[in-house]
Formats: C-alpha cells, sequence, structure tokens
C-alpha cells in the first residue's frame, strides 16, 4: 500500500504555530487526529510506529506537537491551550482528508486533553474517541477525579488499557467504563505497562503486543465506518 507522508505547520488561533505529520495511504477509511504524550513529542518512536502501523491497515494519522513540546518545555500547558490545539488539528485534519471519517485521542495525556475537549464542546466531525493507555490517575495515586468528564461524551469511546498500567488501576477503571454504557469500550493488553511494553516472560515481545493494539483499533474504528 502506497503512502505519502507530509510534513506540515498547524496553526491555532491566538496561540502560535506547531509542527505537524499526516501520514496518508492510499483510499484511507478513516483518519485518527492523534496527538502524543506528556513526555514525548510526535516524533517519539512510539508515535512513528502508530502511524506506521496504521498506515499499513488503510487507516490515516494526522500528529501534531502541543505548544509546549514545540517549543521544548518541560511542563505540559494548560488544558485550555490544549484543548484549542486539539481543535485546530481535528479542523485541519477534515480539510486535508475531505469525506473520510474521523476519530481523535491519542497517547495517555493526549487522549484525556482530547476527551476533555470533546466533553466541553463536541470536536466537528469526529465520530469516536480512542485513548492509547487513559491516564486515569498520577502514578501510585488511584482515584477516579480526571475521568469524571467522559459521563458528558456521547459518541463511542475505545480504551486500550495495559494490564501493568500503572497510571490506570483497573479495579476502578472497569466499573467507570461500564457506568458509561455501550458507548465506551474497554480492551485490556495482558501484561502491557503504560506504554504496552510486556515483560520477557510473557512469551510475547513488545511489537507482538504493539499489533494487539492497532488491530483492535481498526477493528474498532471499522465498526465506527
Amino acid at each position: 500500500m502506497a503512502v505519502k507522508t507530509q510534513e506540515l505547520k498547524l496553526d491555532i488561533e491566538r496561540i502560535g504555530t506547531v509542527s505537524a505529520i499526516l501520514t496518508q495511504p492510499d483510499k484511507a477509511r478513516a483518519c485518527y487526529v492523534l496527538a502524543h504524550g506528556a513526555g514525548a513529542g510526535m516524533r517519539h518512536s512510539s508515535m512513528d510506529k502508530i502511524a506506521e502501523g496504521l498506515a499499513d491497515r488503510g487507516i490515516t494519522t494526522f500528529r501534531f506537537n502541543f505548544p509546549y513540546m514545540e517549543k521544548k518545555q518541560g511542563r505540559p500547558d494548560q488544558p485550555a491551550v490544549a484543548h484549542a490545539t486539539i481543535r485546530a488539528a481535528v479542523e485541519e485534519a477534515a480539510r486535508l482528508c475531505p469525506g473520510v471519517m474521523l476519530v481523535a485521542g491519542g497517547k495517555s495525556f493526549g487522549g484525556r486533553m482530547t476527551s476533555q475537549a470533546q466533553s466541553k464542546t463536541p470536536l466537528p466531525d469526529v465520530e469516536g474517541l480512542a485513548f492509547l493507555a487513559f491516564p486515569l490517575h498520577a502514578d501510585k495515586k488511584p482515584s477516579t477525579e480526571r475521568a469524571e468528564h467522559l459521563a458528558h461524551i456521547d459518541i463511542p469511546m475505545l480504551f486500550l488499557q495495559g494490564t501493568r498500567d500503572g497510571l490506570a488501576d483497573l479495579g476502578l477503571l472497569k466499573p467507570l467504563i461500564e457506568r458509561l454504557g455501550p458507548k465506551a469500550k474497554l480492551h485490556e493488553v495482558e501484561g502491557g505497562d503504560h506504554s504496552f511494553a510486556v515483560l520477557k516472560k510473557s512469551g510475547r515481545t513488545n511489537e507482538e503486543a504493539l499489533t494487539e493494539v492497532l488491530d483492535t483499533l481498526v477493528a474498532w474504528i471499522d465498526e465506527l465506518v
């Protein structure tokens, strides 16, 4: 499958400009607006692998940096800035991929900021949200306050979560997702940590765990399509 990659600039009203990457296979079925995690930007190897893996499966990705990452600042942006960045990214993805279904979300912090933005005002034309390791709470501080806004989201949501993820106690996450009803789906990656890495004694590789994540995500997207 032929894949086209474009280095782009994303303008965020009243905030500035950040870098973005569109990875677009021929005849893509959908576009995933993919936000990065708090500690690594859009060019991190894990983001590359996700974009490449989805392109191999017929899904476009639109990646972008949050302003703090673009400026190489250590501390993540305030939510209002992150939300504005995500809205700009969704609008640009829609412009670049006309007629293609949009889903949004991303890794950890990026996924949570996307869900917050959606809960405040629905993201235009976005049909579903997919979270790659939703950060339910800080490490070793189990709580559910970070997820209270999810009840205000009316579109389908997919949670891809490692069973060893220290930022998401499954004992709290499972009942929370059940309360959200049929619009929310949880897929557990056995033995995966917050980056879906698995232990050697598990009998499988990190690449195999990522394949499970991407296959599950694409199957969910195809159900939406």
